[in-house]
C-alpha cells in the first residue's frame, strides 16, 4: 500500500506516536483518535485562491544535508532510504511522482527516533535546543525549540494549529505517568519525531498564491520560491537568511531574488548542489547494486567503487566551482582527484599522505576526463567484461539527452557474449550490420569502441584476447580516435552544452519542459555559451529568470472515491 500526501497527514502522525508509545504511555491512543488540522488543510487545496503546485519526495542526500543544518553535521543517519524513480532521465522528476510505502514510512520513522535520541541526549543538546528547562512543564522552552526548528524542517514558519499540535504531544510526552516524575526531554524527543516524520518535512511541499501584480495569475509563494532555490543550489532548505528573504518579501522583487542567488551560487555550498545534481544526472544510484566478476577484476571492491563515485565528484566541483572552469573541459582534462584505491587501478604512483590528492595522468595513460574514469567506465560494463553498447547508449542519454529505444525482441546476443573469441569490434559487426539493430548501434556502438581500451573497471589496456584493440570511430560522418578523439568530439559538440541546460532546469523544476517552454531552454544555452560554459553563471541566469518560477493553475482534482479513501490510494 502506497500513502500519499493528500490522505496520509493524519495516519503519520498516528504511526510516529505508536512507534514511540513504548517510551510514553497513554499517548499513541489519544493521538490516533485526533483528527489531523494539517490533514484537512492539505485535503483541501486547490480550492480557495492558493493551491499546492508539486509534492516532491526528500532524496537522500537533501534529507541528510537538511537534517545536519538543523541539528549539525555530526548527527549520524545509518538508514537504507526507499530506491528513487528515475523519469525523463532524471530521479528529480520521478520523485515528483513518488509516495512512501508502510515500509518505507517505519524506516523514517525509525530513523526520526534514532535523530530525536541523539539531539536530545547529545553533547550539543543545549546548543541545539537553546534554552534549559526550568521543570518538565517549561511549555515557553519546549514551543520556542519546536517553532525554531519545525520552521528549518518544514522551510517555513510554523502555523499557530501546528505549534499548538507539537506542544500538545509534547505536553502528553512529559507528563508523569504513575510514580514516574514527569520528563521534559522525553515530551521533547516525541514532538521532534512528529515532526521528522510530517510530510511537511519528507516532502518538499511547494505552494502557489495569487499573483497582486497581476489579475488572474499566480505565483510561488515566498517560502516555496526559497525552497526550491535552496535545493537546486545547495540541496538542502534554506538558511536563516534566505527564510528571512522570504519572510519580508524580498525574495518577490528582481533586487532581492538576484542578491540571495548571488549569495547562494558564491558560497562553497555550490558544491554541494553540483554533487547532488551530477549524483542524479550520471545515474551514480547503479553504485548501489554494482558487481564485478571477481575471477575478471580481482582488483575491483567496495572501496574502489565508493572512491570512484566521489573522484567523480569531487573532479568536478573542483572543475567547475572552484575554479569556474568551462563545462566542455570536463571532456578532455587529465586532471582527477584520487585516493589510494583508485591510484592502483588507474596504475599510477600515489602522491599524497593525504587521503585525496589531484593528480595529473601522463598522455600515455589516454584518460580524457570524466568518461574515462572508473565511474562511467565500470557502471557502464559487464560483470565480466566491457560493453561498448551499454557505455554508447548511457553516453547519448546523459550527455546528448538522446535516449537510445530498447532492442527488438528476440535479438540474439550470442556473439556479441562470446567474449573469448576475438574483440569486441568483431563481435558487434554482426549487431551494427544487422536491418533491425543497426540505426540503434551505429549511434552507440562507436561511442563505446572509441573507450575499448579500458575494460570493465576502467584499468587501460591495449589488446584483447592477444588481439590490438582498435578504436577508431566514425559517428554519424565525424571520424575520430580512442578516448581523447571522443574527448575533442564531445568538447566542441553544442548539443552537450544544451543538454547540460536542459537537464538543470527539469532538475530544479522537478518536471520535465513543456514544448512551450523550450524556446527558453533554447536561450539558456545560448547564454550558457556566450558567458563560457559556466556552470555557475548558468545557474544564476536560470534561477533569477521569471519562468523559473513560473506556475500555472492546476485542473481541479476529482474527488476521491470511498475505496481509494480506504486504501491511501487517493491522488
Amino acid at each position: 500500500m502506497h500513502l500519499r500526501p493528500l490522505t496520509w497527514a493524519a495516519a503519520i502522525v498516528s504511526l510516529s506516536l505508536v512507534a514511540c508509545s513504548t517510551d510514553t504511555a497513554g499517548v499513541a491512543p489519544a493521538a490516533a483518535n485526533k483528527p489531523s488540522a494539517k490533514a484537512a488543510a492539505v485535503a483541501a487545496a486547490p480550492a480557495g485562491p492558493g493551491f499546492t503546485v508539486a509534492y516532491r519526495r526528500l532524496t537522500e542526500s537533501a534529507y541528510k544535508h537538511t537534517v545536519a543544518d538543523a541539528f549539525g553535521s555530526d548527527i549520524v543517519i545509518n538508514a537504507r532510504f526507499e530506491p528513487e524513480q528515475r523519469q525523463d532521465g532524471l530521479q528529480a522528476i520521478g520523485n515528483s511522482q513518488l509516495s512512501i510505502t508502510t515500509t518505507g514510512l517505519e524506516q523514517y520513522i525509525a530513523v526520526a527516533r534514532s535523530i530525536s535520541d541523539q539531539v536530545i541526549d547529545g553533547k550539543n543538546r543545549d546548543a541545539i535546543v537553546g534554552c534549559k528547562p526550568a521543570s518538565a512543564t517549561d511549555a515557553a522552552c519546549a514551543e520556542s525549540f519546536l517553532a525554531r526548528r519545525g520552521e528549518q524542517l518544514f522551510r517555513r514558519p510554523l502555523t499557530r494549529a501546528e505549534t499548538a499540535e507539537l506542544v500538545a504531544i509534547w505536553v502528553k510526552g512529559s507528563a508523569p505517568v504513575g510514580d514516574r516524575p514527569g520528563d521534559f526531554n522525553k515530551g521533547l524527543k516525541l514532538a521532534l519525531v512528529s515532526l521528522l516524520v510530517d510530510p511537511e518535512f519528507l516532502f518538499r511541499v511547494e505552494r502557489a498564491e495569487a499573483d497582486p501584480t497581476q489579475a488572474g495569475a499566480y505565483r510561488l509563494d515566498a517560502y516555496s520560491k526559497a525552497e526550491r532555490l535552496s535545493y537546486a543550489l545547495w540541496d538542502t532548505g534554506p538558511d536563516a537568511e534566505l527564510l528571512d528573504a522570504a519572510r519580508t518579501g524580498a525574495l518577490h522583487t528582481p533586487d532581492g531574488l538576484a542578491k540571495q542567488v548571488d549569495r547562494l551560487v558564491a558560497s562553497p555550498r555550490l558544491g554541494d548542489g553540483v554533487k547532488a545534481f551530477f549524483t542524479d544526472v550520471l545515474r551514480f544510484e547503479g553504485f548501489d547494486s554494482l558487481s564485478k566478476d571477481a575471477a575478471t577484476y580481482p582488483m575491483f571492491s567496495q572501496a574502489v567503487a565508493d572512491g570512484a563515485r566521489e573522484e567523480t565528484l569531487r573532479t568536478l566541483v573542483d572543475q567547475l566551482v572552484t575554479q569556474k572552469g568551462d563545462y566542455r573541459d570536463i571532456f578532455t582534462t587529465r586532471e582527477s582527484i584520487i585516493n589510494r584505491p583508485l591510484a592502483a587501478v588507474y596504475d599510477v604512483p600515489y602522491p599524497s599522505a593525504e587521503k585525496w590528492a589531484k593528480v595529473t595522468f601522463p598522455e600515455s595513460s589516454e584518460r580524457s576526463g570524466i568518461l574515462t574514469q572508473v565511474t562511467f567506465l565500470a557502471l557502464f560494463s559487464h560483470p565480466g567484461g566491457s560493453s561498448p553498447t551499454i557505455r554508447g547508449v548511457n553516453f547519448n542519454d546523459i550527455f546528448l539527452c538522446a535516449p537510445t529505444p530498447p532492442p527488438p525482441p528476440n535479438v540474439d546476443f550470442s556473439k556479441v557474449q562470446a567474449t573469448a573469441n576475438g574483440t569486441v569490434r568483431t563481435r558487434l559487426i554482426d549487431h551494427m550490420t544487422n536491418p533491425g539493430c543497426s540505426a540503434c548501434h551505429k549511434m552507440s556502438d562507436p561511442v563505446g569502441l572509441a573507450l575499448e581500451r579500458f575494460d570493465g573497471i576502467g584499468r587501460h589496456r591495449t589488446v584483447e584476447n592477444g588481439q590490438p584493440i582498435d578504436v577508431s570511430a566514425d559517428l554519424a560522418g565525424k571520424k575520430f580516435e580512442g578516448s581523447r578523439g571522443l574527448g575533442a568530439y564531445l568538447h566542441d559538440n553544442p548539443a552537450v552544452p544544451a543538454c547540460l541546460t536542459r537537464n538543470v532546469y527539469y532538475y530544479s523544476q522537478g518536471r520535465p519542459v513543456d514544448y512551450k517552454e523550450q524556446p527558453y531552454v533554447d536561450a539558456q544555452a545560448k547564454a550558457f555559451a556566450a558567458a563560457g560554459y559556466r556552470l555557475p553563471a548558468l545557474y544564476r541566469s536560470i534561477a533569477t529568470s521569471p519562468e523559473f518560477f513560473k506556475v500555472m493553475k492546476p485542473a481541479a482534482p476529482k474527488p476521491a472515491t470511498t475505496a481509494q479513501l480506504a486504501t491511501g490510494d487517493a491522488r
